[in-house]
């Protein structure tokens, strides 16, 4: 928009000089056409003096004779002086002198047009530029009412944590445990979990890797706003079953290094739309092994304990 206003103002501007020099054509032509048809000056040099005879004049009394200089014939004639009449004034017939001021007045008009149509490129262009900030406003208004509109529906959608929580009938044993911390009601429909051995959290994958990638299929559980159901046991008898070997379960006792356990759970908001009801909760646990007392808590990365 920038390019084209200025290009029309200067193809504008270039129109006005045209018709400026279109009406000083008329005036040039009258004043060349009004010159007399003779112009050219008369010579300047005297003519030739005519013949003198060579005798001498007779003498005569009283004043000098005209051609004699000192008592001698002159030789040459003195040259004569003309003037060149004066200009005739220019004179402008009444056909010259309407085209003149058709001329001059097409100029004045089209000067005027010329302004007003720089001054309404002017205006659209300022509107144009306002109707491109209005636009730009309301396209930021609408994405801050859409991300605000999202929230709501984040803050009332249900949302499976997962805690642990040691058994109150058997010693040494633990319960992961998930709960719906939503506002409304979720269906637990499929979960999977992997233990690993490391040295510690940062050795394992940095993308959690299951046996089975598909989740476990699990019986629908539904759960209301702050329900909680058990997702996995596993206590100091389960963990030398876990280990695979006695190396393994050694070098765990004697924190050479460590055990991990970690799983994702499937569920699905029954509120939502068909395309947005799925969704994952990770869970990542370190059991430490004790002597007398064991535990099991939260740990690892931040890609084993993400929510969708």
């Amino acid at each position: 928009m920038w390019y084209i206003c200025a290009m029309l103002s200067r193809s504008l501007s270039l129109l006005a000089v045209v018709m400026l020099l279109l009406c000083a054509a008329p005036f040039q032509f009258a004043q060349t056409t009004d010159e007399p048809a003779t112009t050219q000056p008369k010579s300047t040099y005297p003519k030739a003096a005519p013949a003198t005879s060579t005798k001498a004049a007779p003498a005569t009394s009283g004043a000098p004779s005209a051609t004699d200089c000192n008592g001698t014939p002159c030789d040459e004639v003195q040259p004569r002086v003309f003037a060149m009449p004066a200009p005739a004034s220019t004179t402008w017939t009444l056909h010259e002198k309407i085209a003149w001021g058709a001329y001059v007045l097409l100029a004045a008009l089209g000067y005027v047009g010329i302004m007003l149509a720089i001054s309404t490129l002017r205006k659209i262009e300022r509107h144009t530029y306002a109707a491109g900030v209005a636009a730009e406003a309301a396209a930021e208004a609408a994405h801050a009412a859409l991300l605000n509109a999202q929230a709501i529906i984040d803050s009332e959608r249900p949302w499976i944590l997962i805690s642990v929580e040691p058994s109150a009938e058997k010693l040494n044993s633990f319960t992961v445990i998930a709960t719906n911390r939503g506002r409304t009601p979720a269906s637990i429909i499929a979960k999977t979990e992997q233990t690993r051995i490391a040295i510690d959290e940062h050795a394992l994958p940095t993308v959690p890797e299951y046996d089975f990638q598909a989740p476990i299929p699990f019986i629908p559980r539904i759960l209301v706003p702050g329900e909680s159901t058990p997702i996995k046991s596993i206590g100091r008898e389960d963990l030398l079953e876990l280990c695979g070997s006695e190396e393994s379960f050694k070098r765990i006792e004697n924190w050479e290094e460590k055990f991990f356990i970690y799983g994702k759970v499937v569920y699905r908001d029954l509120i939502a739309a068909a395309d947005n009801q799925s969704h994952e909760t990770n869970w990542c646990c370190w059991y430490i092994r004790g002597r007398q007392m064991d535990g099991l808590v939260i740990a690892g990365p931040s890609a084993y304990n993400a929510h969708t």
